[in-house]
């Protein structure tokens, strides 16, 4: 389970989970590529020129250690790369990074204003490009540097921006916004109580007709209710 995996809300799930394009890695990789092909050049000028003696063994020496020196920043590199991620979930969009100290960022889709993609011709030859998210957020702009299938991971968000919102709007509930107070549902009228007793004196029976009467005029029961219930009156008399 990656790191972004840990940090979903109950009932949040994932639906794009993208890298940076592997220019990136090779570019961050470079002091290492340099170094072992720098490793490479030594050895094989030593053993094309067959040389012993201290100056030769210090060459095989440097060369051992631009190796391990250039196999370190290489594997660092893709840790690096392998850990940097771009999440779109069904509630955010999460940029996580970090190898040993991680780091992550989100912002809530229904806070995603805008999202501009900006493509080089050799981006679109090579599939990256770059996408600025604009959010309400204290951040601003998220910028998603060198992503890999920019478009698709934009129509992924875009979709889930979508799907959020027709959620709101089916369940008729929005998010209240600062300084917002969501009105509260009127209450439901309470019925009046049936009476207890088998047997009502007129005066008894009249003044409950009143009643219902009065819920009648102010459409609380319909016509038809008010009937029911004033014969069912009357039978107590």
């Amino acid at each position: 389970m990656s790191y972004t995996d840990g940090l979903l809300a109950t009932g949040e799930r994932i639906m794009r989970r993208e890298h940076q394009h592997p220019f990136v890695l090779i570019w961050d990789s470079r002091g290492g590529i340099l170094a072992l092909i720098a490793a490479l050049g030594i050895l094989i000028i030593k053993a094309v020129s067959g040389g012993t003696g201290a100056f030769f063994d210090i060459l095989g020496y440097l060369a051992l250690i631009l190796l391990v020196a250039g196999l370190l920043l290489v594997l660092w590199s893709w840790l690096k790369y392998r850990n940097e991620e771009f999440v779109v979930t069904n509630r955010r969009i999460i940029h996580a990074r970090g190898v040993v100290n991680k780091e992550a960022s989100d912002s809530a889709l229904e806070k995603i204003n805008d999202a501009n993609l900006k493509e080089s011709l050799f981006g679109r030859m090579f599939g990256f490009g770059d996408l600025e998210v604009d959010t309400a957020s204290e951040a601003g702009i998220e910028r998603l540097r060198m992503l890999r299938d920019p478009k698709d991971y934009k129509k992924a968000m875009l979709d889930a921006k979508r799907e959020l919102e027709l959620d709101v709007s089916r369940s008729g509930y929005a998010a209240p916004q600062a300084g917002y107070a969501a009105p509260q549902a009127p209450a439901a009228p309470t019925p009046p109580a049936a009476p207890v007793q088998d047997h009502m004196s007129s005066d008894d029976v009249a003044a409950a007709v009143d009643r219902i009467g009065e819920l009648r005029d102010k459409g609380l029961i319909s016509p038809d209710e008010f009937e029911a219930k004033k014969k069912e009156l009357l039978d107590r008399l």
